[in-house]
């Protein structure tokens, strides 16, 4: 499969991970947490990034937060959990990172909304206090537009500026082109004010799935700066992953984005992860990049009336995810490795065949036997009541027989279980 194109950018390093200039695509999260709470706040983030989120962003808003986030750091620290922590500042970032200096100093970066920096005559002298403590730290920033929080005096201007126009444009495109010039604008002022280049990240976060694509491909046109992905107040449940992956999908086909973020509203309760699940997802599917290996299963149908594949093929994702924290840490590239769980002999022999491994179970009235392929041969037919744990055992031995072992085992930075397991 041809990968799309990546489009040519400056490269910014976040703590260790390196975003743009050609590096792979990085996955980012938030957490939900009250951040002044130190032990909720360790804890979520080191769910996400045990998860594989690669940069995890933290609410910065008052005093107590600010305070914090060096204690976070090194609680994460001494945990073994090095992932970048980035500190999201509304309003009062200037204040809060000049009284805390020690907050600046444990964040990988800083996230600025040039909208809400600041109004009138304090716009400019509290961003530049801003731009001048992430100077002073050598800290990269992301300067992040958002639609909900625009800029009021530049798109006055603008609209201004659209009434003189011989063929005015319409109200939305005159919006979408603020929302361009402000990341643009902002970040020559940073750059202006001694902000390195490849300290700049921009974003342009909207909740339309056209206007972010519009936006995203007017801001790779004009700028060459790392852009931070990003479908906004895009929702709950599928409403809100069928959005971002509408969206993200079609610019980072063009080659579009450096850094993403799924932003799911979760239910009630619900786990904070599924964002970063979501992410790796859409960058797998898309054959960007590969997190786990993947599982193929057919949908069913009048010839599957029993259960039985679709509980197979649930478990064996579960193990997969299970598994794949030790098999990073032993193997080199089972990632890539795709399973095959298929319910009956219209296309599951086919399918099994493709995979690296695959299963063929019975259909309705078919034979009560499942044969197994392995890198497009049949090996072994199963059959019986055991068929779930052999299947499991054949995929344990497929991975150590084909995938190199690797020289040193990575270091195990994983953390434990609420019962004391490691995953």
């Amino acid at each position: 499969m041809a990968l799309p194109l990546r489009r040519h950018s400056l490269q910014a390093h976040i703590g260790g991970v390196a975003v743009g200039g050609g590096a792979p695509i990085v996955v980012q999260s938030m957490t939900n947490t009250d951040t002044a709470d130190i032990d909720a706040t360790v804890a979520q983030v080191a769910a996400l990034a045990r998860a594989g989120s690669e940069l995890v962003r933290l609410t910065v808003n008052e005093d107590g937060a600010a305070a914090a986030v060096p204690h976070i750091r090194d609680r994460l620290d001494r945990m073994g959990l090095t992932v970048p922590l980035i500190g999201d500042f509304h309003f009062n970032g200037h204040r809060l990172l000049k009284a805390h200096p020690a907050c600046a100093e444990a964040l990988a970066k800083l996230r600025i909304n040039p909208g809400n920096v600041g109004r009138g005559s304090k716009r400019d002298p509290q961003f530049s206090e801003m731009i001048a403590i992430a100077c002073r730290y050598g800290k990269p920033v992301r300067i992040g537009v958002n639609w909900g929080s625009l800029d009021q005096e530049l798109l006055t201007r603008l609209m201004d500026e659209n009434n003189l126009r011989a063929e005015p444009w319409d109200t939305m495109d005159v919006v979408r082109e603020a929302i361009v010039v402000s990341a643009l604008e902002n970040a020559a002022r940073a750059v202006e004010l001694g902000l390195p280049r490849h300290h700049i990240i921009l974003s342009a976060k909207v909740s339309g799935v056209q206007d972010l694509i519009t936006i995203y491909r007017k801001l790779a046109a004009r700028c060459d700066y790392p852009l931070h992905l990003g479908l906004t107040e895009a929702g709950m449940g599928s409403k809100g992953i069928v959005a971002s992956t509408a969206a993200m999908a079609v610019v980072l086909q063009e080659g579009i984005g450096d850094t993403l973020r799924v932003s799911l509203t979760p239910e009630p309760g619900g786990d904070r992860t599924r964002e970063v699940i979501v992410a790796q997802e859409i960058l797998q599917t898309l054959g960007l990049r590969a997190f786990l290996p993947m599982v193929v299963a057919c949908p069913g149908c009048g010839r599957t009336t029993s259960t039985y594949f679709q509980e197979l093929a649930q478990s064996i994702q579960s193990h997969i995810r299970h598994r794949m924290p030790q098999w990073r840490r032993e193997f080199v590239g089972v990632e890539l490795m795709t399973v095959a769980v298929m319910g009956c002999v219209v296309n599951g022999p086919g399918e099994s065949k493709h995979a690296n491994i695959g299963i063929s179970l019975p259909g309705t009235g078919e034979r009560p036997v499942a044969p197994v392929y392995e890198d497009g041969a049949k090996t072994v037919t199963l059959k019986g009541e055991q068929i779930a744990t052999e299947f499991q055992a054949l995929v344990e031995a497929y991975v150590a027989r084909t995938y190199p072992r690797l020289e040193t085992p990575a270091l195990d930075t994983t953390l434990p279980q609420a019962d004391g397991s490691n995953p």
